[in-house]
């Protein structure tokens, strides 16, 4: 789960992007409302934490930017103005939910998942394939009764791969979905990764659901019974 930051106070947007990432999420973060507008509309997340006072362009007009574009990602904002004039006008002009700062971190986590949960982009509650089953926002999941428990970095490479169920995805496209973008180590984490999701829902059930494709990538299949 992607998850854009727009945030101008540096310290601040690194302890949210460090939070965030601990819960699973993949975060990007803009200093700016200019750049924070352009990367909501030409990159694809799941959800927008944007400050109201940011340099270059309002938090306001960034979301109603947004909307004007036709761009329905989730925004939560984020902000230390909390009279509740403040709070309509951001939500008449298209944000999803608010929250003043000094913030509750779990908070924030449990108001991107809400978010993310009734955003009008169609999406299932559950992804399954096969007796592999995925609740993206309990953060839960279940080979058949079964409950796995996954690592936040785990829970997200198989939420990506049940997302692209039966298609083979690239390393390089894994990297960008569940690490850090601008992430430069090597790309044999991913194959480490993969590792540990076998181990977890594969070995112990006798299944063999991630194909390795030599020289491309890896496929999330229901094997044949």
């Amino acid at each position: 789960m992607r998850v854009l930051v727009v945030e101008d106070e540096v310290p601040l947007a690194e302890l949210i992007r460090r939070g965030l990432s601990k819960a699973g999420f993949v975060v990007e973060v803009a200093h700016n409302g200019v750049d924070g507008l352009w990367q909501a509309t030409e990159e694809q997340f799941d959800a927008i934490v944007l400050d109201i006072m940011l340099p270059g362009m309002h938090g306001y007009d960034v979301v109603r930017r947004l909307r004007e574009r036709e761009v329905w990602t989730p925004v939560v904002m984020l902000t230390a103005k909390d009279g509740e004039y403040d709070q309509v006008d951001a939500l008449d002009l298209g944000a999803d939910d608010y929250l003043t700062k000094p913030f509750s971190f779990p908070v924030l986590v449990a108001r991107l998942r809400a978010v993310m949960r009734r955003t009008p982009v169609a999406r299932p509650a559950v992804l399954a394939v096969g007796d592999l089953r995925l609740d993206p926002a309990a953060t839960q999941v279940f080979r058949g009764e079964t409950e796995i428990d996954l690592t936040p970095r785990e829970f997200s490479l198989l939420l990506f791969l049940m997302q692209h169920a039966g298609s083979t995805v690239s390393k390089g496209e894994i990297l960008q979905a569940v690490w850090d973008p601008a992430f430069t180590g090597d790309d044999n984490v991913v194959e480490v990764y993969v590792g540990y999701l076998r181990r977890k829902i594969d070995k112990p059930f006798g299944t063999d659901t991630i194909s390795t494709v030599r020289g491309i990538g890896y496929r999330l299949d229901d094997p044949p019974a």
